[in-house]
């Protein structure tokens, strides 16, 4: 692994997982979204990862509603934007792809493999429904898999990476993801250096324990020696730990709420800020320096905020 000269701070906003349900405090219009994002980066967060919902808080995939985030954001900040293209797996790849193929960002997620992607569990903890669409949603996922063929990780390759520019953060739920990453470095469609986000604790991925973390770094080590650059997160309640350790390991670290709600033991986050400054805190007492937006472009190779389309 390359080892972080700074450590960046990832921060996912809003995702597609969680329900408004579940909290007052998840950003879900557009001026949420925007407002959110921005408190992230004043607390220290050199990356934006965005996902889009409609007011209702239902996941959104056109670019119409992306134009009301992204130049937003660009217009305040300096900060790398990160665009999913693993929307939802109720989306099919064209949705998934339509706001990063508008917008051509610096920096785009990429998951790599077909999986189980289950929180059907939600539907047990959630004793009130603010909306109609939420219950059957997130129930929907214990029979729909998430799909990242081979044929669509590499359409992602070589429409958004050789047509436009934008690197990837390669995101590995589980060990078998970062050989599928390096058959598409061996083949030249994705090119070094790697950003590998390490996923942790989604039911029908790799489990939320230390030892996996581990262990993923050390098959990462051997596939990619020192052509990547590692980060990590755990959903729910595993966030600030997971954080930790990758941080200790020479790591970067990915906070939001998209990934967790909460902030401590039964205390729901009240923003995104607040579990930068948290995880911040951590990372600067473990004695390492905070990445910038300037820093996070040079470690990743990144083509700049000018390349971005507005």
């Amino acid at each position: 692994m390359r080892a972080a000269e700074q450590v960046i701070i990832s921060t996912a906003v809003t995702g597609s997982v969680n329900v408004p349900s579940q909290s007052d405090h998840l950003p879900l219009s557009a001026d949420q979204v925007v407002a959110s994002a921005l408190e992230a980066v004043a607390a220290g967060s050199a990356i934006i990862h965005l996902h889009a919902r409609h007011p209702d808080g239902r996941p959104a995939w056109e670019a119409e509603i992306y134009e009301e985030i992204v130049p937003r954001i660009l217009d305040e900040t300096d900060v790398v934007i990160n665009i999913t293209t693993g929307g939802s797996s109720a989306m099919t790849m064209e949705q998934r792809l339509a706001g990063a193929m508008r917008f051509a960002p610096e920096l785009a997620s990429l998951n790599m493999g077909s999986m189980n992607f289950v929180y059907s569990g939600i539907a047990d903890k959630v004793t009130e429904w603010k909306h109609d669409w939420e219950r059957e949603y997130v129930l929907n996922t214990y029979s729909q898999p998430f799909i990242n063929s081979f044929d669509r990780i590499e359409h992602t390759l070589r429409e958004l990476g050789d047509g436009l520019g934008t690197r990837f953060e390669y995101e590995c739920y589980d060990i078998g993801h970062l050989y599928s990453l390096a058959h598409f470095a061996d083949r030249g469609l994705a090119k070094a250096p790697f950003l590998i986000q390490g996923v942790f604790g989604i039911l029908g991925g790799i489990g939320a324990d230390h030892e996996n973390l581990t262990h993923m770094v050390a098959i990462a080590d051997k596939l990619f020696g020192d052509d990547y650059s590692f980060s990590a997160f755990a959903a729910g309640r595993g966030q600030m730990q997971f954080g930790t350790h990758s941080a200790w390991l020479g790591g970067h670290v990915r906070v939001g709420l998209e990934d967790s709600l909460w902030i401590g033991k039964g205390e729901l986050a009240t923003s995104n800020a607040q579990q930068v400054r948290k995880i911040r805190a951590v990372v600067e007492d473990l004695g390492k320096t905070i990445a910038t937006p300037a820093d996070a472009r040079r470690m990743l190779h990144l083509k700049g905020l000018d390349r971005v389309t507005r």
